[in-house]
């Protein structure tokens, strides 16, 4: 018992700030500690399942409490709203503030979910693709693949706004 103790204790120390850095990034703040502590209850609870490398592990956790939390958001919201009493104290709409944000984030957000977790796993989170891979429950090599296909999709999504609408109009013009 003692053993399993100063291993988790271990595991807390050198894993708590990167947790809570992935949760933070995903949710508020104050929720980000809740996912912390949580995901650190599952740990205990699971001490024989983490594996002697324990970061990717914890961060899928993290990633499932995270997903959890949202879940639950979004059953309390619909609720409210069936029970006409939606509150306006929820989670802002992201799409408001987007025009005030620089190009990278625009481009981001244009992305879907799945590519910004990839994108975020390896930029924000600092992790190699096999721990993304770990953390995500897939293959390195799905990871990879994933990977490329979502930086690919962000350098398109970061070509200057007006080339868009230049080349309806050539094509339009060209008819004329």
């Amino acid at each position: 018992m003692a053993d399993d103790r100063e291993r988790f204790e271990r595991i807390y120390r050198e894993n708590f700030r990167a947790v809570l850095r992935f949760a933070a990034l995903r949710i508020d703040p104050e929720r980000a500690k809740d996912v912390v502590a949580e995901t650190f209850l599952v740990a205990w609870r699971r001490l024989d399942d983490v594996p002697a490398e324990p970061r990717a592990w914890l961060l899928g956790v993290a990633r499932k409490v995270v997903a959890d939390q949202f879940r639950s958001q979004t059953r309390r919201d619909a609720l409210a709203v069936r029970i006409g009493e939606a509150s306006h104290d929820g989670v802002p709409d992201p799409a408001g503030s987007l025009t005030d944000r620089d190009a990278a984030l625009t481009a981001f957000a244009t992305l879907g979910e799945r590519d910004r977790e990839v994108l975020r796993l390896v930029a924000w989170d600092g992790l190699d693709a096999g721990e993304a891979a770990d953390v995500l429950g897939i293959t390195r090599l799905a990871f990879a693949v994933r990977l490329h296909r979502a930086r690919r999709r962000l350098e398109r999504a970061l070509e200057p706004e007006s080339a868009a609408p230049q080349t309806p109009r050539r094509h339009v013009d060209a008819h004329s």
